[in-house]
């Protein structure tokens, strides 16, 4: 995980790069950072091809602290007008 938003947002454009390509390898992402998942969407919702999804889930696991259980999901469709 990133310490700051900076540095996820080099992260997510790289991952929103690989998603916005013609070959579309990868559709969406999941990570344990917040700050991730946010920029990701923000970088994604800029292509009107898209409808960006997100989605937030919750898993209790042993050893991990609560505020560390958290998963969040961002992925696309494609926008059929």
């Amino acid at each position: 995980m990133f310490e700051t938003l900076r540095e996820s947002e080099v992260w997510a454009d790289s991952l929103a790069n690989e998603i916005h390509s013609r070959t579309r390898t990868i559709n969406g992402y999941i990570t344990p950072d917040y700050k991730i998942a946010y920029a990701l969407s923000f970088f994604l919702a800029s292509n009107p091809d898209f409808v960006v999804h997100s989605e937030k889930s919750f898993s209790i696991r042993p050893g991990v602290k609560v505020e560390d259980s958290f998963i969040y999901k961002v992925w696309v469709t494609i926008n059929s007008y």
